[in-house]
């Protein structure tokens, strides 16, 4: 069966224009950085972020603790969401491979970390204080509804940062759907960091890989220990080909995801029994349970299955469902169609 798959925009396969392209890709071997493909990606994402340089990363995972470790020494604090993917999705790598110590702050309903949260968290000169080194946002912010952070919120984050000799790192697994959800560009919305991770895995539909950006030095270090971690590729111009694509073309179709998750929300908004958070601003939509459906999570997932269509729970009674560059109108349609039969 040909499922229709909401379980998130990290099972987008490959394009056939990506597929073509990564079949007569020119590579070399990318660990002594003369993979021509790879330092065409890196050059096209630096320059499209605003920022001095780029690495290629196998995982958004790899990125994020790459960026931790370039800014942080063993017994550092870093400020980050109580509802980030770096604080709760990332096996926590920053502790246990970097010696980092997360400050956790209360990520609000619309994805911010409160200003005055974030002054206060920063340690005083104290013996016994661990030293606050990095500030990192997440952009979209994915468990509060992949909710937009926007950039006079960035910008205010970043004079923080700047004014109190810290580092701004931004997790913009998906900045591009940010960028396109606020109609301003990619460039200005990261301005503010010093480094910025995003994935082209996800909403961009390339099969594998992220990027790192920041300053020369920043990515000069962060390549030496992105070999430490295992993660230095030989011929991966085969995977950089597709995410030039992803970056040539993807980007600029992000809106379609956002709109069809917009029709998914509204039809959701007719099916008994569910409680939905607020419209999606890009491409995410949860929704709870409410007592009426005595289904379990897992049943209704086996349920909509039978119907063709792959959901998956973000939580006991709690729902994600992710639009991405493999469903079309008619896929929101089935979606929507399954989910009455089931629930209704």
């Amino acid at each position: 069966m040909n499922y229709i798959d909401l379980r998130s925009d990290t099972v987008t396969k490959p394009t056939p224009e990506m597929r073509e392209a990564m079949a007569g890709a020119e590579v070399g071997d990318d660990v002594y950085g003369d993979d021509p493909t790879v330092n065409i990606l890196q050059e096209k994402a630096a320059e499209m972020l605003g920022k001095e340089d780029a690495l290629f990363v196998p995982s958004g995972t790899m990125g994020n603790l790459l960026a931790l470790l370039v800014h942080c020494q063993r017994g550092d604090e870093v400020i980050v969401g109580d509802k980030s993917h770096i604080y709760i999705n990332e096996a926590g790598g920053m502790s246990a491979l970097g010696g980092i110590h997360p400050r956790p702050v209360m990520n609000q309903a619309d994805g911010t970390l409160l200003l005055d949260d974030i002054l206060a968290s920063i340690q005083t000169e104290d013996v016994h204080h661990t030293i606050t080194r990095l500030i990192c946002l997440e952009n979209t912010q994915n468990v509060c509804g992949g909710v937009v952070l926007p950039v006079e919120y960035v910008q205010a984050v970043g004079r923080i940062a700047r004014e109190n000799n810290l580092f701004l790192h931004i997790d913009g697994a998906r900045i591009f759907n940010a960028a396109a959800a606020l109609n301003v560009s990619v460039k200005d919305l990261v301005e503010p960091a010093d480094s910025v991770m995003f994935c082209l895995s996800k909403g961009l539909a390339a099969p594998v890989g992220s990027i790192l950006a920041g300053t020369k030095k920043f990515i000069k270090r962060a390549r030496h220990l992105r070999k430490m971690l295992g993660g230095g590729m030989r011929q991966a111009g085969v995977l950089a080909a597709a995410g030039l694509i992803s970056l040539e073309k993807m980007t600029g179709r992000l809106g379609q995801d956002h709109a069809r998750a917009k029709s998914l929300f509204e039809g959701l908004k007719q099916v008994r029994g569910l409680k939905l958070d607020a419209c999606p601003s890009s491409n995410m939509v949860y929704f709870d349970l409410l007592d009426e459906i005595k289904l379990s999570v897992d049943q209704i997932i086996e349920e909509m299955k039978k119907h063709g269509i792959l959901v998956d729970w973000a939580g006991p009674r709690r729902f994600r469902l992710v639009t991405h560059y493999w469903v079309d109108d008619a896929g929101v349609e089935a979606a929507l169609k399954a989910f009455t039969d089931v629930l209704m």
